[in-house]
């Protein structure tokens, strides 16, 4: 089962894809919006490419657990991809991902380079946990 990771930002959309299965999961470039537009392109792109049994979409709540409107956003973005590919969506906790995500970045020696995938490697983050509780 090939399960993509999104990490559903305001400016860009990180991702990952993993392998339920054997719990591998790579990153994948993330896809910045234009104008504030979701490219729809090239998220088509992605899940022809690795075809998905279904898609992990990170939930941003607030620390206290409570919804914020970024939560709204997210929430109505897994439902468009749902009606636009027809494939199963999760929501997934995705609190502190972008913290550690930068702490992994620090710890690489490539700081400069990989910062430009801090949102997918928040993904890969998201279907990490996703993987531990399913």
């Amino acid at each position: 089962m090939i399960i993509i990771a999104i990490d559903f930002g305001t400016s860009k959309i990180g991702l990952a894809v993993g392998q339920k299965i054997t719990k591998t999961i790579n990153l994948i470039k993330p896809i910045i919006f234009h104008k504030n537009i979701i490219n729809w392109m090239k998220i088509k792109k992605v899940i022809h490419e690795w075809k998905p049994t279904s898609i992990v979409i990170g939930l941003p709540l607030k620390m206290n657990g409570k919804k914020q409107k970024t939560t709204h956003k997210a929430e109505n973005f897994s439902k468009k991809i749902y009606k636009k590919f027809n494939i199963k969506t999760y929501m997934h906790d995705e609190r502190l991902t972008t913290f550690e995500a930068k702490l992994i970045i620090k710890k690489n020696k490539n700081f400069k380079k990989k910062i430009k995938y801090i949102d997918s490697i928040s993904a890969a983050l998201i279907l990490k946990s996703w993987f531990l509780n399913t």
